[in-house]
């Protein structure tokens, strides 16, 4: 099968678009033919080696960790898929190796769920991390309930973005930070946006007087210590990009494939409330320019590598 790979760590020049073999199914995965797989900084990260402390790399690696596509062939202990069906997944191992940069890849069933039958191909490839990240912070971290108001940096971004369509469903009230040029795009999706820099703090604070019951960190550092005195009291506060959140009584929130969280994203999708803005979209033998993309940190929405036909 046709693959991207790359054998040592390094930058998108260590990627190689070519023939790889096709992997073994074992009894509790069910090989997809890959139709779409979007990009996430993870990906571009752990190229770089920046995952090498925590994940084993067997190469050649092939990238990526999200997945649309159709089940080729189950494996001998699975009866949750059969062949055709068509599904979405966070595809994350204990190791790299086997990832979605390829027309087939083989998925434990713990990483997938039924794809949303309102969405294509495309746009479907875009949920399950982001989604997965902002669905289990927002749920199982800050347990937003309706009536909140919730505080969300980046939102323009794939995870921000999915955070404040998640929030809205949830029935809280969404702020989110984002350069001027987007916040029409989160006007759309039901947030008000405020812009970054300074005075961040102020501008919050007279949209929220008394001060935010949630903050989604998406960025770490600064709008992470400047968030802090903006929680109203027993506010929550949770990041996926910085562990100094523990130092302020907050929440690290490392996203885990989880089939239930991924089939409620789907059922919520399905209801109309959670969509998939595709910013751009590459072939598989053009992904190392996707990563380039990405890496440069200004995609709005989702970056997406097309493999098969039907996206």
């Amino acid at each position: 099968m046709k693959a991207i790979t790359y054998r040592r760590y390094g930058g998108p020049e260590v990627l190689e678009y070519g023939e790889v073999g096709e992997p073994k199914v074992g009894p509790d995965s069910v090989l997809v033919k890959v139709v779409a797989a979007a990009v996430n900084p993870v990906d571009w990260k752990a190229r770089q080696g920046y995952l090498d402390p925590v994940l084993d790399a067997v190469f050649p690696v092939i990238p990526g960790w999200d997945v649309a596509g159709v089940v080729e062939r189950p494996g001998a202990a699975v009866t949750e898929f059969a062949a055709g069906d068509e599904v979405i997944g966070y595809v994350r191992e204990d190791f790299l190796s086997r990832g979605t940069f390829a027309e087939y890849v083989a998925a434990p069933v713990r990483t997938l769920a039924r794809k949303p039958r309102n969405l294509t191909f495309t746009q479907a490839a875009g949920i399950p991390l982001a989604g997965l990240t902002a669905y289990q912070t927002l749920v199982k971290a800050l347990k937003v309930t309706e009536g909140d108001t919730v505080l969300v940096h980046a939102a323009a971004g794939g995870v921000g973005s999915m955070a404040v369509q998640l929030a809205r469903h949830l029935g809280a009230r969404v702020i989110g930070t984002a350069s001027e040029r987007n916040h029409a795009y989160l006007r759309s999706l039901g947030a008000e946006p405020v812009t970054y820099g300074d005075g961040l703090g102020e501008r919050v604070r007279a949209l929220a007087p008394d001060g935010v019951h949630a903050v989604f960190d998406t960025v770490g550092g600064d709008a992470l210590t400047e968030s802090v005195p903006l929680l109203a009291a027993g506010g929550r506060l949770a990041s996926i990009t910085d562990q100094a959140v523990l130092t302020h009584g907050g929440r690290y929130v490392f996203v885990r494939p989880d089939p239930d969280d991924l089939q409620d994203l789907t059922d919520i999708a399905e209801r109309g409330a959670l969509g998939v803005e595709v910013s751009a979209t590459f072939p598989l033998e053009k992904a190392a320019d996707a990563q380039r993309l990405n890496e440069e940190g200004h995609t709005r929405g989702k970056i997406v590598v097309t493999v098969g036909q039907g996206s």
